[in-house]
C-alpha cells in the first residue's frame, strides 16, 4: 500500500495528537508539524527570504512569531522528505492551505468535528504534574498515585475564560479553511465527540477508502 498523505484538522482539544500517533503506527507515515518542523530546521538559511533573521532559530529565541513564508518554506521542506505523512497543525489560514496546494498532493483531509463544549470540558480538565510534566484529566485520564493526584496544577491556558479565547481564534482563522477542503471534496468530517477508539476506527476506515 502507498503511504497516503494525510492532512488533519481539528480545534484544540479535538485529539489530533492522539489520532497523528495511531496513523504513523498504523501507516508507517512521518508525523510532521509545524513545531517540530521548525525545530529541526531552526539553522535553516533564510538570507534569500528577505526577512528581519537569517534563521528561523533566531524568531524562536526572540519570542516573535515566525513569518508565513518561513513556515511555508519549512513545511515545504520537511514534506520534500517524507514519503507519507500526516500533517498536524498547519495550515492554519487560507493563505497556508493555497501554499500546500503547490506543495504537495494530499490524499485525504480529515476534520475531527467536536461540539464547543465537548472541546471546553476537555480542555479544563486537564492538568499537570509539575515535577514530571506529565499530563492527567480528571475525568478521562486521573493518575492512580494520590501523591501526584495531590500536586497537580491547571495550567492557566486551560482556564475556561482561556480556552474559549482559543477555541474562538482558532475558529475565526481556521474555519475559511475547513470550507476550503469542504468545496474542493476533499475533506472527511470525523465525529470527534466519539471515544478515542471509536474515533480512530472511523479515521483508519476513511484513509483505507482514500489512499
Amino acid at each position: 500500500m502507498v503511504q497516503p498523505r494525510i492532512l488533519i484538522l481539528g480545534a484544540p482539544g479535538a485529539g489530533k495528537g492522539t489520532q497523528s500517533a495511531n496513523i504513523v503506527d498504523e501507516f508507517g507515515v512521518d508525523h510532521i508539524t509545524t513545531g517540530d518542523a521548525l525545530r529541526a530546521n531552526k539553522e535553516m538559511d533564510l538570507s534569500d527570504m528577505d526577512t528581519e533573521y537569517d534563521t528561523p532559530g533566531e524568531y524562536m529565541d526572540q519570542g516573535e512569531l515566525v513569518p508565513d513564508k518561513v513556515v511555508n518554506a519549512i513545511v515545504d521542506e520537511a514534506l520534500s522528505q517524507a514519503d507519507g505523512f500526516v500533517l498536524d497543525g498547519y495550515p492554519r489560514n487560507l493563505d497556508q492551505a493555497e501554499e500546500l496546494e503547490e506543495m504537495t498532493d494530499l490524499d485525504v483531509v480529515l476534520y475531527l468535528d467536536v461540539d464547543e463544549e465537548e472541546l471546553v470540558h476537555r480542555l479544563t480538565g486537564r492538568r499537570l504534574d509539575p515535577e514530571t510534566g506529565d499530563i492527567y484529566h480528571v475525568e478521562y485520564n486521573p493518575p492512580e498515585d494520590p501523591e501526584v493526584e495531590a500536586r497537580l496544577e491547571q495550567r492557566e491556558d486551560d482556564t475556561e475564560e482561556t480556552v474559549r479565547e482559543r477555541l474562538r481564534v482558532y475558529e475565526e482563522n481556521t474555519e475559511p479553511v475547513v470550507e476550503y477542503y469542504e468545496e474542493k471534496g476533499t475533506l472527511e468530517r470525523i465525529d470527534g465527540n466519539q471515544a478515542p477508539d471509536a474515533v480512530w476506527e472511523s479515521l483508519k476506515g476513511t484513509i483505507e477508502d482514500a489512499a
